[in-house]
């Protein structure tokens, strides 16, 4: 049986029926029959701006799929690169693919000596690495005026490359230049991950060797952080890149939206929280505090997830792998203790109140030695592949340039009085 809704405008008696396809409404039938009348919906929490093969989640259900892969055997039996293809080209990769793919990222890693001497030693010692990430990724534009020709889908995919290639070598370079550490090239002989982490934290005299346990620890991350559907910086890139803007400066976008403590610094906020509580013997002071609106309860909750994140649930069982190695983060006991007393606490479960991703990421990056400024910068790389998948695919969908309709609330028509008589 088909699904439809039938309306009908009560003012003239004109009715229209409206199919409902896979949950939507298109809404040029409501158009069609209501003219000059649009929805009303701040924040588009109930609008659909986009038709995306990309990525889906439920969160009643709470489950995530990359192109219809459960995140858990993702999470389970592929690297970041193989998402990344996945996500960039809609397939996982053969074994010969995925050497191919590397290959290619591994050459277009380095970024010129101008770039370091120009770009990044303009920014001051104590400059945000986000911030220093955001300007510098913008900055690329002016060095590959190539990416412009966007209607080009090969010119497309080698700036997806580039860009996916560049953005460790950027983030690894904003962390070191503001400890004051020289800058490291990256080395082509090591895989992804662990090339950023070399060109994180390898000394100036070389002989640095990546823990594989913690290399694997931030390949899952960034595998959990790939895509999470139409978020508030994918819908950044996509409105950015309806205007045909070039990737880089379309990345740059995502990247500022990412900034904010509401998206990709809720980590830092998890952490800050942690260390506000000061001790184990605190929690419960603070969890009364949280039930009186006194303290606010960063990490749990979700605008999507009504039920457990399921990045969740893996990122807590890799926090304890990390741990093994590093020693145990002195906040993990505060945080395990804060969730069994929100999860065994009827005013959290009423309210649907679990853990979400940034719950332990936060505890992992901070115990793998990574200062809280780079957490976001983190965040970043791994959602790069997402961001340049949904700006690869709406330009293949000749989507129109990004323009919601406005409520306006605001004085009705006045005259302007001369200067002098106001």
């Amino acid at each position: 049986m088909n699904e439809s809704i039938t309306l009908t405008d009560n003012r003239n008696g004109a009715s229209v029926e409206v199919p409902i396809v896979n949950g939507t409404v298109d809404a040029r039938a409501w158009a069609d029959l209501l003219p000059g009348v649009y929805f009303h919906d701040p924040s588009f929490g109930n609008t659909s701006g986009a038709a995306s093969a990309v990525c889906e989640l439920d969160g009643d259900a709470g489950y995530l799929r990359y192109r219809g892969h459960p995140i858990e055997q993702l999470a389970e039996q592929s690297t970041f690169l193989e998402v990344a293809h996945l996500l960039l080209f809609g397939e996982l990769p053969t074994r010969p693919q995925l050497n191919g793919f590397a290959d290619e990222i591994a050459e277009s890693a380095s970024i010129h000596e101008n770039f370091h001497k120009r770009i990044l030693e303009g920014f001051r010692d104590d400059a945000h690495a986000m911030g220093v990430l955001v300007s510098s990724v913008a900055a690329l534009s002016t060095f590959y005026p190539d990416g412009k020709d966007v209607e080009d889908p090969t010119v497309r995919r080698s700036q997806m490359v580039r860009l996916l290639a560049k953005i460790p070598t950027l983030a690894a370079s904003a962390y070191r230049r503001s400890v004051g550490n020289p800058y490291v090239q990256p080395d082509p002989d090591l895989p992804y991950t662990s090339n950023f982490l070399s060109m994180m934290f390898r000394p100036a005299e070389g002989g640095y060797e990546v823990d594989p346990v913690l290399t694997r620890a931030l390949d899952l991350l960034f595998v959990l952080h790939a895509d999470h559907g139409q978020n508030c910086s994918t819908t950044t890139a996509r409105s950015v890149g309806s205007s045909h803007a070039d990737p880089y400066v379309l990345l740059s976008a995502a990247c500022s939206a990412l900034y904010g403590p509401r998206h990709g610094g809720a980590n830092e906020a998890v952490l800050r929280m942690l260390e506000e509580i000061g001790s184990y013997d605190q929690v419960d002071d603070f969890v009364a505090k949280v039930k009186t609106g006194e303290q606010l309860l960063m990490g749990f909750g979700h605008r999507v997830y009504k039920n457990y994140d399921p990045r969740a649930k893996i990122i807590k069982e890799t926090a304890h792998r990390v741990f093994e190695v590093t020693g145990k983060n002195p906040l993990l006991d505060m945080a395990l203790k804060l969730e069994e007393v929100a999860l065994a606490d009827d005013y959290f479960v009423r309210r649907k109140l679990y853990p979400n991703v940034d719950f332990y990421s936060g505890l992992i990056y901070q115990s793998m030695g990574f200062p809280v400024e780079m957490f976001t910068v983190l965040f970043a790389i791994g959602r790069t592949p997402g961001w340049l998948a949904h700006w690869d695919e709406m330009l293949t969908q000749n989507s129109r340039i990004a323009r919601p309709r406005q409520l306006y609330t605001g004085e009705a028509t006045r005259d302007v009085v001369p200067i002098d008589e106001r």
